[in-house]
């Protein structure tokens, strides 16, 4: 029932408006969530190591199918491949959440700032929790900083800027991917001011600690390692 159009002296059904409402967003969302968590299944570390060097990642060096342990233990130009695969997905994902955010309520900022979350929500699970892959994925930074542009530059700005700071003086890549995930929910309850929009910052900076509690509790006792350009043979 549309509550600008009921008879004189009856009472909206705001109950069922609301209800309507959902039921028109949910198709959306749910398939939106499908593409961007089938998306992030695509991880490149694994896939080139797995499929063209034919020598799983996950069976080296921290067991991480990210790309820091890839180089560490690779090395090499096909980096770049696991760099553009990684960043690919997450543009991809985004922008199917954009594109849904369009079709259902035409050029709303905050609803779009909203797909943008979901989605990348969803890239970083299925980079994570590859189904492909036994769900043995990545920590999803590459990944969830390209989000991060893609949301919004002031969100990026923070992310990035305090990564690159700490990795860059301390050698603890783990560090500034540490910081990247904490500082998510602020920056987006600073720049957006919404509880849904921020309560999914937090669930992806959440994620993106809990990947990263083994490098935590390495950088609490002095154990973690720093970062070297030096590739392990």
């Amino acid at each position: 029932m549309d509550p600008t159009n009921v008879p004189a002296g009856v009472s909206p059904d705001y109950s069922a408006v609301l209800g309507a409402a959902l039921q028109y967003a949910l198709l959306p969302a749910l398939l939106v969530a499908a593409v961007a968590y089938f998306c992030g299944c695509f991880n490149g570390a694994v896939i080139v190591s797995k499929y063209i060097l034919r020598d799983d990642v996950r069976t080296h060096g921290s067991g991480n199918a990210g790309l820091t342990n890839f180089f560490r233990t690779f090395g090499g130009p096909l980096t770049l491949v696991v760099i553009l695969c990684d960043v690919l997905k997450a543009v991809v994902a985004v922008w199917v959440g954009i594109l849904a955010a369009k079709y259902m309520i035409l050029d709303d900022a905050m609803m779009i700032t909203l797909g943008k979350y979901w989605a990348g929500l969803w890239c970083l699970l299925g980079h994570m929790f590859p189904c492909m892959f036994g769900f043995k994925g990545g920590k999803g930074i590459l990944s969830g900083g390209a989000i991060a542009i893609m949301i919004d530059w002031r969100v990026a700005l923070v992310v990035w800027g305090g990564f690159l700071i700490l990795a860059v003086l301390t050698r603890y890549v783990s560090l500034g991917s540490c910081w990247a995930g904490a500082s998510f929910p602020f920056i987006t309850w600073f720049v957006y001011r919404d509880p849904v929009i921020t309560g999914l910052g937090a669930f992806i900076g959440l994620l993106i600690l809990y990947m990263h509690r083994g490098n935590i509790h390495r950088l609490l006792t002095g154990t973690e390692n720093k970062f070297t350009l030096h590739k392990k043979h």
